[in-house]
């Protein structure tokens, strides 16, 4: 069934939407032509981009709880986990036009239509500091940075999520760039998430997430990278013998919706959605904290598979060949993205400059 479900088809889930915007529901009236006393309860669709237990699907359960009891059950929220109504590029495409109310959108596909969200696919560029992280990612300075970016393509950018850090896992250990030589690795599909590996010398292969396992299993492709409660619920520790923690980078989605839909929000609804985010942020940092410490006790308990832990010098190793790839970034995503990866880098240093323990990375 675990297999099953991972397989299933975009179409099936596009019924079912198309169904759901076929009803009476009155979710499918902008906010300003709404008479708000006969139109409750409203229904709002948040789409995922990670299956049921995911770091996503705790947030939207979150966030689900809280503007449920915020508004006094006038709104209420439909959960669409993946796999029920489209691949991650679909569900972009889906909050764009409106058909969804909020989505996940992951910088690894994100990219491909607004290029400067790219810049968290580069690799050592984040501190190793959680608590530097956490800062920068809740910052309203880092969302201001993209709102305009975002709003271009129609979407609303609510925040930024952290899943925790990306672990690669192939059937070897990954301790040197040179590991990666021709090395068919599983990416997202934006070239500037491409260009992260290829760095490394490996061959890139952007793949559905629903896909990885299968392609794994029949060696299509040699290796992936995802957090460790990913790895851990979509069982690719089942098909690869060795996970090793390089600390390249953290995965971060945003969280988005539609742009005309939250403009066209009644006051009190856009107040009850904005308190509700404002709760639920604090929280996802340890909602990915404790399921992935959990999900790796679980692989550790149901696998024997290798795990490698770099030392700071191997990990500087790739931290330098990396670094040609934000020039790559800069020219791909053009002036406005430059100036984002600039004030990032700024930020990351400025936190750890007044942090006790400055991180290690030399930025």
């Amino acid at each position: 069934m675990r297999r099953l479900c991972r397989g299933l088809t975009p179409l099936l889930g596009m019924v079912m939407l198309l169904l759901a915007g076929c009803s009476d529901s009155p979710d499918t009236v902008t906010g300003s032509d709404r008479d708000e006393k006969s139109s409750y309860p409203v229904t709002w669709r948040f789409a995922l981009e990670e299956i049921e237990g995911s770091v996503q699907h705790r947030y939207a359960l979150e966030l689900k709880d809280r503007i449920e009891s915020i508004s006094d059950g006038n709104i209420v929220i439909d959960i669409f986990p993946y796999g029920s109504i489209g691949t991650s590029l679909q569900l972009t495409d889906l909050a764009r036009e409106g058909s969804v109310h909020l989505a996940f959108a992951s910088p690894g596909h994100l990219a491909d239509v607004i290029p400067e969200v790219g810049v968290f696919t580069l690799h050592y560029l984040l501190s190793d500091d959680e608590n530097v992280n956490r800062d920068i990612l809740a910052s309203e300075e880092l969302v201001q940075l993209f709102r305009e970016p975002y709003g271009e393509q129609n979407l609303k950018l609510l925040g930024f999520v952290p899943e925790g850090w990306i672990v690669w896992t192939a059937n070897k250990p990954l301790k040197r760039p040179e590991d990666f030589d021709g090395l068919a690795i599983r990416t997202m599909t934006s070239e500037i998430a491409a260009e992260s590996y290829r760095a490394y010398g490996a061959t890139p292969t952007p793949t559905p997430f629903s896909q990885v396992y299968s392609d794994l299993q029949l060696r299509r492709i040699d290796g992936q990278a995802n957090p460790v409660f990913a790895i851990e619920e979509m069982g690719f520790y089942e098909v690869q013998n060795t996970m090793t923690f390089a600390r390249p980078a953290q995965f971060v989605t945003s969280v988005v919706s539609n742009r005309s839909w939250f403009d066209g929000l009644p006051e009190d609804q856009r107040e009850w959605l904005e308190n509700a985010l404002d709760e639920v942020a604090p929280l996802a940092y340890e909602v990915q904290a404790e399921l992935n410490a959990r999900r790796l006790e679980t692989i550790r308990e149901n696998s024997n598979i290798n795990m490698v832990e770099l030392t700071e010098e191997e990990r500087e190793r790739f931290r330098k060949a990396s670094l040609p790839v934000r020039d790559s970034y800069a020219r791909i995503a053009g002036e406005r993205g430059e100036r984002i990866l600039d004030r990032l880098l700024t930020l990351v240093r400025e936190a750890e400059a007044k942090t006790p323990t400055p991180a290690s990375t030399d930025q």
